[in-house]
């Protein structure tokens, strides 16, 4: 197996055979140009594959110091360590302060020079992993992972997007569940502070004596138990963005120094006299109506208008049902690869369950679902049986002269059926709120068909 690829480029032919066969034989695949023209064509065409370029300094058409930023254009992972037979002590200043790996006199030991160049793959091999990692963060978290084509979905989608390259502090609104967070990571990784950190608090986890120290951070001695300085949250996600989720459960001071945030960029640690300066856009998230709170003295007013500059109200899922297919199959196939299972899809009356449910719970309840049902399924494909209790007494859709009908008996099996619906099919409990006996009900469910 190659150690990886290099590009030698040196006018000297003898001496350029030499240096690839003493890489080659360390394991190393070598591409070889006498001139900058030929190796920069090397190099565009094999960007993906060089890990470091090795260049005399002192080429027939280009000076090596000259041409650091054309191979760095070409391949920008790559590392670049540049060669010549007279160094001086400038030219080496220069070459490392625009950004060469290395500045190396021709004619030293063959191991000195090996020592470098693995270094220089090292840190070239661990820049590509970052990169590869950040692209598929970037594509795990964008608008485009986001499944679904509903009109709800879409609408929301589009709207995030307008924000999103902006600095300006976003009110991510919906019920728990919903998928408020994927779109707070999916406005970051669109933004310009992409390559920063996404930091998330959720901030009804954290005891309400322990929050203010954890977003804010404190100096030592800020408090029995504080036997250094500690970083807050906030400075954590300089430079990047930081996301608030439940920010309706903030105490009331605590939004005083949230706001002096928004509008200052600084914040006072426990303990310290000096502010401290941060670089943060905020995204906060609540599944409350924040407005009325504000009204009703239990948010602050001045917090919350400053948020919802830019509101995004994200859906539920009973108000984006036509994703409910697509949502459920990506589910299922994703706990059928963990569970290492051959489940292949859903039987139709599956579906039909689905999309009859209630969802409460939104996204994040129909992924509990699939992952149970998946965990009970035994054939290629997901039955009915494999769902919770709950979905096996879902009413049935009226048919139109059902709709009409309003007989008391029409209306008493309509009330059973729901009532067993919303106790998942529990006939003590079903019997205790119908007003009636277990055995009233057995013989109601079986006269009724349910």
């Amino acid at each position: 197996m190659s150690a990886g690829t290099l590009l030698l480029i040196d006018d000297e032919t003898s001496l350029r055979q030499l240096l690839a066969r003493v890489l080659e034989l360390e394991g190393y695949t070598v591409l070889q140009a006498p001139d900058a023209r030929r190796g920069l064509e090397q190099l565009r065409q094999h960007a993906e594959e060089v890990l470091v370029v090795l260049s005399d300094v002192k080429l027939p058409d280009g000076y090596g110091l000259d041409l650091l930023p054309r191979y760095q254009q070409a391949s920008p992972l790559a590392e670049v360590i540049l060669m010549t037979a007279y160094g001086t002590i400038p030219d080496g200043v220069r070459a490392m302060k625009e950004g060469a790996f290395d500045y190396l006199t021709k004619g030293d030991s063959d191991d000195q020079l090996l020592v470098v160049v693995e270094r220089a793959a090292d840190k070239a091999r661990l820049q590509r992993r970052v990169a590869d990692l950040e692209k598929k963060v970037g594509a795990q978290y964008s608008f485009e992972s986001m499944i679904g084509q509903s009109a709800a979905l879409t609408q929301t989608k589009k709207l995030a997007q307008r924000v999103a390259p902006t600095d300006s502090a976003v009110l991510l609104e919906g019920p728990t569940g919903a998928g408020k967070e994927l779109f707070a990571q999916a406005i970051h990784q669109a933004s310009l502070r992409r390559s920063k950190p996404f930091v998330a608090v959720n901030c009804s986890a954290f005891p309400k004596d322990l929050l203010e120290s954890e977003l804010f951070g404190y100096k030592k001695g800020a408090f029995t138990g504080a036997l250094s300085d500690k970083k807050g949250l906030l400075e954590e996600a300089n430079g990047g963005t930081l996301f608030l989720d439940e920010i309706g459960e903030l105490e009331l001071n605590v939004q005083a120094k949230f706001l002096r945030v928004l509008e200052t960029q600084q914040f006072t640690k426990l303990g310290d006299t000096k502010p401290t300066s941060v670089n943060v856009r905020i995204v906060a998230a609540t599944n409350r109506n924040l407005k009325q709170e504000a009204a009703e003295g239990h948010f602050r007013p001045d917090l919350y208008y400053r948020l919802s500059v830019f509101t995004v109200l994200v859906p539920g899922l009973n108000e984006r049902r036509d994703d409910i297919a697509a949502l459920a199959d990506y589910f299922l196939q994703y706990f059928a690869a963990r569970l290492r299972k051959r489940l292949r899809g859903l039987e139709p009356e599956v579906l039909q369950q689905l999309y009859r449910y209630d969802w409460r719970g939104n996204v994040r309840e129909l992924k509990n679902v699939l992952e149970r049902a998946a965990i009970l399924a035994d054939g290629d494909l997901l039955t009915v049986d494999d769902l919770p209790t709950e979905f096996h007494y879902l009413p049935t859709p009226l048919t139109t002269d059902e709709a009409s009908d309003r007989t008391l008996r029409t209306l008493e099996k309509r009330q059973i059926r729901q009532v067993l619906q919303e106790t998942g099919g529990n006939k003590m409990e079903s019997a205790r709120q119908l007003g009636i006996g277990t055995k009233t009900l057995y013989r109601k469910i079986q006269e009724y068909g349910l």
